[in-house]
C-alpha cells in the first residue's frame, strides 16, 4: 500500500464551520432588517432550502453526484459539461431566493427585497470564510514527500475547485483530483474509485482512502477493496449501519503511524 486518497470538506477544509457561520452572519441581517429571531430564522432556512431541493428537477442527479441543499445556495454551477449541471446554472438562482423567501415566510416576515439581499449575501459570506484544519497542512507536507496523494470528493466542480483553490497551496500535493461531478457519480459509488484506480494505475491494495464520512468515504472504499481511515475528529461512536472502517482516527497526523506505506521510489 503506497498511494493515500483524501476526501476534502470536512476531513482536510472545514465545510461545515463555513457554512455555520455564513448563515449566521446572513441571518443577522434579517434579525436588523426586520427584528426577526436570526437563530430561529437559520433553521428555517435549512428546512425550506431541503425542501426546496428536494423538488428541483435534476434532484436525482445532484444526489448522485451528492450535491447538498446547502451546497446549492452558494454553488455556480458554471463548470461541466452534464446537462443537469447546465440547468442547475439557471435554476440555482431561483432556488437560493425561494429558499430565502420561504425561510422568513416560515417566521411571518414577507419581504421579496430582504429575501433576494439574504440570497446575495450567503454566497459571499460562506466565500470569505475557506477554513480548513489545524493539522491539514502539517500532515500534508509530511506525508506527500513519500507517498503519492489524490484527491477524491463529492460535489459540483465549480463548487469543490472554489473550495480546494481557494486556500493558497492545498492543491499542489495531489497528482490527481477527482471531483464527482465529473465523472457523473459520487462516492460511495464503486466506480467512482475505480476511476481514481485507473487514473493512477493502481490496485485497490494500493490504496488507503481518509475520509470523515462513513457512509460515503468509508463504504465505498469497503465497496472498492480499499483499507480506510475513518477521521473521527469528535469521538463519535460508529453508527450500528456503518461498515467497519479499517482504521479510526481523530488526527490526519495519525495517518503515518497506520501501516508501513513504502516510499515513493
Amino acid at each position: 500500500m503506497n498511494t493515500i486518497i483524501f476526501d476534502l470538506d470536512n476531513t482536510l477544509i472545514w465545510d461545515e464551520k463555513s457554512t455555520d457561520e455564513a448563515l449566521d452572519a446572513t441571518c443577522k441581517i434579517a434579525e436588523l432588517a426586520e427584528s426577526s429571531d436570526s437563530a430561529l430564522l437559520k433553521q428555517a432556512v435549512i428546512s425550506q432550502a431541503h425542501a426546496l431541493f428536494r423538488e428541483l428537477e435534476d434532484h436525482a442527479y445532484l444526489e448522485n453526484i451528492e450535491v447538498t441543499a446547502m451546497e446549492a445556495l452558494w454553488a455556480r454551477f458554471d463548470d461541466g459539461a452534464a446537462p443537469e449541471l447546465q440547468r442547475m446554472r439557471e435554476a440555482a438562482p431561483f432556488y437560493r431566493k425561494q429558499a430565502w423567501e420561504n425561510g422568513l415566510k416560515q417566521l411571518g416576515v414577507d419581504n421579496e427585497e430582504l429575501a433576494a439581499k439574504l440570497a446575495d449575501t450567503f454566497p459571499a459570506e460562506r466565500r470569505k470564510r475557506p477554513y480548513i484544519y489545524e493539522d491539514t497542512f502539517q500532515a500534508l507536507r509530511s506525508l506527500h514527500t513519500r507517498y503519492p496523494l489524490m484527491l477524491l470528493t463529492n460535489g459540483t466542480p465549480d463548487l469543490q475547485k472554489e473550495k480546494l483553490f481557494g486556500v493558497s497551496g492545498l492543491s499542489s500535493f495531489f497528482t490527481h483530483i477527482v471531483i464527482s461531478g465529473e465523472v457523473g457519480c459520487g462516492k460511495p459509488a464503486p466506480k467512482i474509485f475505480e476511476h481514481c484506480m485507473e487514473l493512477a494505475g493502481l490496485s485497490a491494495d494500493a490504496c488507503l482512502m481518509v475520509g470523515d464520512n462513513v457512509f460515503t468515504d468509508i463504504l465505498g472504499a469497503s465497496r472498492s477493496g480499499m483499507a480506510s481511515a475513518w477521521l473521527n475528529r469528535s469521538g463519535q461512536p460508529l453508527p450500528s449501519n456503518a461498515v467497519q472502517p479499517t482504521f479510526e482516527i481523530k488526527s490526519l497526523l495519525e495517518i503515518e503511524s497506520l501501516l508501513p506505506l513504502a516510499p515513493i521510489g
